[in-house]
Parts: C-alpha cells; structure tokens; sequence
C-alpha cells in the first residue's frame, strides 16, 4: 500500500468522532512495520489520549522502526494529556508521515521540528485537502478566536423557508430531516431565534441516529420571551443558554431555577456572541433559523458554510431569507457550490462564501 491508502485509513478513523473531541481537533493515527499495520487509533474526547498514542499502544514495540501516518501535526505541549512528539520520539519510530499542519500558533511546525530534531524523517502533505476539511472547524476556531459557523436552510424549489402564514412543516423529506440530525452531531451548539422557538417549539437535539453528546442549545431571545413550557426550557435534554438584553429580574429567576442558562447582552453583537461561545469552547455553531437569524449571520458575513437542503416544491408566496441590502447584481453575495448531492427527493447544496466578491462586510 502507498502512503495516501494508509493515511485515508488513518482520516477514516478520524471521522469516527467528528463532534466527540471539541476543543480539540479530530485526529486518527496508522502504524505500518514493513507493510503491515500494527497500530490504530483515533482521539476519542478531550481528555483522552490522542491519537497517536492509542496506536502506538497497540503496536507495543513493533512500533520500532515503523511508520505513523498521523492526518494533524502532533503537539508539542503539554494541554489535558502529554506531548505526542514526545511519545511518537520514545517509540523508536523511522518516519512520520502527516497530512496537514496544526493552525494553532503554539503547535504550527513545532511538532515537525521537534520529531526531525529527534532524528525521525517527516513527511508533510499527503491528502492534505482532506485533513484540512476534517478539521476546518477547528482551524477557524484556533486562528479567528470564534466558532466555524454553519447555516442550514430548508427550502423549497423557489426559495420559500415557510408559506405565507409560517406553515414550514414538513418543507424536506424525512430523510433530509435526519441527515440534518447529523449536522446537530458534528456542531458544539445549536442557535435559533425566538421566532422560531414560539412557532415551532424544536427540541435542537440529536434524535434518529445514535450518538454520544447533545449540543448545547443558544436562543436569541432579546426581550427574554421564551415560555417556561417550551420543550428547550422543561425538558433538560441538552443545555439551554437564552441570549437576551431586556431584564425581567422575577422571569430570570424562574429560567434559571428551571435548569436554564442565561447570558445578558445590552446589545446582542453576532460578533461578541460568537467569541463568549468560544470562550465557553464551542468550537462549530449550527445555525438552523429562522429566517431574521440566517440573515443576520449573511449579512455580517459571519459564516463559514451554507448548507441548503431543497425540496421539489413551489409554494409562489411565503417567506425566505430577507432582505440583505443587495441594490445590484454587482452587489450579491456571491456562493461557490462545495458539494451537492440527492437525499430521497431532496437535493442538498454546500455552499461556502467566495469572500472577495462581495458588497458586504466580511
């Protein structure tokens, strides 16, 4: 086998845990001793050893003059678990094979240095592209100190996320809906607007498919309007975190002794929300409405990825996205389509924002 075929096992165990590992990256390691693989391991959570040294586990010391195929650099420094330069050093490996360097500053090139110091021959770039989009969350949230943010539309054939009396359910086939649960999985939160919790009620958990962590639900919720029956509120599935500016001194009481959490913005700034997100170590926001919210994170150009699912249907009237201050052609915001593919009847688009092309702020 070539070095891409050992490094694509090594991504495919990677993506085992996409979501699971936030804040850290989603890492999987291969051990190869003259042509045989003798070590696996992926990063299962944060806390738990990395990749690299779960593999080098396995293979004990066959892992002696062997290769690793490692799809990020390893670390250098000391976090919740020990350097992996210094475990990949003492294994007595020949070669290291990496796919894609580490954004992070205190990482970046030191974890080559220090195993090509030690005497080990590194290779750096094999399916490069592929690491880096397993782990672009990640590098945005280590480089621009924020979320990667993820908007998710549900629309018909002519652009309508709900008819003209806010009728949305079901705009997508089922299995749309529950490749969208997959979306939740990947993301570290979940945040809608206030219209769409009075309209729809949603639950924003992981349902239909099995996994291991629920992502923290964000509501803006400026005039703090959020019943105390709605399912985010009672239910206790996930954690709730309501963004509002209006005090209601009583009603706050009462969400928090409901098991809510509450974080007070005089003005309700994107940008600040998404750093004190960070802060609290959301490393990928899922946008999922409604159409006021979408918008907003379009126009402020605080976005990452679009993903469109679309139904074959026309509904002629109805809502979508509002209005973006386009005047122009020249003016709109233009999308490069990322992939597209057919879900039942669906087609889903991912779009990523061509960021030079614009009138709006980015």
């Amino acid at each position: 086998m070539k070095d891409e075929a050992y490094m694509s096992l090594a991504l495919s165990l990677a993506k085992r845990r996409k979501g699971l590992t936030h804040p850290n990256p989603t890492v999987g390691c291969v051990i190869v001793n003259d042509g045989e693989v003798v070590g696996l391991g992926y990063h299962e959570r944060a806390g738990y050893p990395h990749a690299e040294v779960v593999a080098l586990e396995q293979a004990g010391g066959r892992a002696r003059g062997a290769t690793a195929y490692v799809t990020l650099e390893p670390c250098t420094h000391f976090g919740r678990t020990p350097p992996c330069t210094d475990a990949l050093i003492e294994s007595g490996l020949k070669r290291v094979v990496v796919a894609t360097l580490d954004r992070n500053e205190i990482v970046r090139w030191k974890g080559i240095q220090r195993l090509r110091d030690a005497g080990i021959e590194v290779e750096v770039g094999v399916c490069e592209k592929e690491a880096e989009l397993l782990n672009e969350d990640f590098f945005t949230y280590v480089s621009q100190k924020r979320p990667y943010v993820t908007l998710k539309l549900a629309q018909t054939t002519d652009g309508r996320i709900a008819t003209a009396t806010g009728d949305s359910k079901w705009i997508t086939s089922l299995q749309s809906r529950k490749f969208a649960h997959r979306l939740r999985s990947e993301a570290s939160a979940v945040l809608v607007g206030i219209t769409t919790v009075l309209k729809d009620d949603p639950e924003l958990t992981v349902r239909y498919i099995p996994f291991e962590r629920q992502p923290l639900r964000v509501v803006i919720d400026p005039d703090l309007e959020i019943p105390l029956e709605t399912k985010l509120v009672r239910d206790r599935a996930a954690p709730t975190l309501i963004v509002f500016s209006r005090r209601k001194p009583d009603y706050e009481e009462a969400l928090i002794e409901a098991g809510v959490e509450l974080l007070h913005m005089e003005e309700i700034d994107l940008g600040e929300l998404l750093q004190e997100l960070a802060r609290r170590e959301v490393v990928h926001l899922l946008v999922e409405g409604g159409a006021y919210t979408v918008t907003r994170f379009l126009k402020e150009g605080l976005w990452d990825r679009l993903v469109v699912f679309q139904s074959p249907k026309i509904f002629g009237s109805g809502k979508g996205i509002e209005d973006l201050g386009v005047m122009s052609v020249e003016e709109a915001l233009r999308l490069r389509i990322r992939r597209e593919w057919k879900i039942g009847e669906d087609r889903v688009f991912e779009y990523v924002p061509v960021m030079e092309s614009s009138g709006l702020r980015w």
